[in-house]
């Protein structure tokens, strides 16, 4: 466990990486369907208050779940239905906004949305009961476009447009830079958790592919790789925890260590993902084998919620004092 995490956080994780182990499932409506499974353990109640039917749990809570969906390469639209949503709904007043978050915590509604210019599509708006538009300091309700392919086959991209406005001003526009930050953080959860899935998956076939008379796992050149990826997941974990801790808390800090737990979850499991190419040969390559679902995840999560650039900008502007770039989420 790492010094963030509490016992009680740890046996969560386990509790929903037993829950989603097991065959996987066959099709991507198959794995939307464990959205429910979900609820049983308050995964989809996390980020909601209580007074709205959710634990109103930390962000650390949060991220321990997001790492192990992603983990098990979970379809749908986490970062969006989990964290960002359910925190643009704590602004609005109203049964309306009540009923979503009823609905959301009891694992019946998945929510997804659009926040341009970082998030310019809506992701699995055609599997999600609740859409929404956010821009800047407004917050519609929204109809989704045509769905557009992803890299990720698991998952479809659509535009939106803004059919009624439910709510305008300063609240919002904070509720915005909030979701930004959860969404960007639930993100970054989810790659590690698809970097420790990859590096898994790399160890296992390492030791069970033969070459030259020897398992593949015994040549030094695959080992040294392995344990290089091995410790980025580990040095990208502490930065994930830090963020969460920074938002808990309301540190001003909070933007800039989102920002530098994005970058390297994202820099970790790119790194997992080429090396599980690697060891796997050919058969890494094929939809065939289980790999490429997290090979695809991995690939469209990177420059969801802001991309490498400009996470890396966030964090240079921080600490430099050179102020907010150009496309900045705050």
């Amino acid at each position: 466990m790492t010094a963030a995490r509490s016992p009680e956080q740890e046996q969560f994780a386990a509790a929903l990486h037993d829950l989603l182990s097991g065959p996987v499932p066959a099709g991507r409506a198959a794995g939307l369907a464990r959205w429910r499974d979900l609820a049983r353990l308050g995964v989809t109640a996390l980020v909601i208050p209580e007074s709205r039917g959710g634990l109103g749990a930390s962000p650390l809570d949060l991220v321990v779940a997001a790492e192990e969906l992603g983990h098990h390469a979970l379809p749908g639209p986490v970062a969006e239905s989990l964290a960002a949503v359910p925190r643009l709904l704590a602004a609005l007043p109203g049964p309306e906004a009540a009923q979503w978050q009823h609905g959301l915590a009891a694992g019946d509604l998945l929510a997804t949305l659009a926040l341009p210019p970082r998030l310019p599509y809506a992701a699995d708006a055609d599997a999600a009961g609740l859409v929404l538009l956010a821009e800047h300091d407004t917050l519609w309700l929204a109809e989704p476009g045509p769905a557009r392919r992803s890299v990720d086959p698991a998952r479809s991209l659509s535009g939106v447009r803004g059919q009624r406005v439910l709510a305008r001003g300063p609240e919002v526009a904070d509720a915005v830079r909030d979701a930004l930050r959860l969404g960007a953080l639930a993100s970054a959860a989810q790659l590690l958790g698809a970097g420790r899935a990859l590096l898994e998956a790399s160890v296992g076939h390492a030791r069970t592919r033969v070459q030259f008379g020897q398992p593949v796992g015994a040549f030094q050149a695959v080992q040294h790789r392995l344990a290089d990826i091995a410790i980025g997941l580990e040095f990208a974990r502490p930065l994930l925890d830090a963020a969460a801790q920074a938002l808990a808390q309301g540190r001003p800090e909070a933007a800039r260590d989102v920002s530098a737990a994005k970058v390297a979850c994202a820099d970790a499991a790119s790194r997992a993902a080429r090396a599980a190419l690697q060891v796997h040969g050919a058969i890494g390559y094929t939809a065939e084998h289980d790999l490429h679902r997290w090979l695809t995840k991995v690939r469209a999560l990177i420059p969801a919620w802001g991309t490498q650039a400009q996470h890396r900008a966030e964090v240079m502007a921080a600490l430099t004092g050179a102020g907010q770039p150009a496309a900045a989420w705050t």
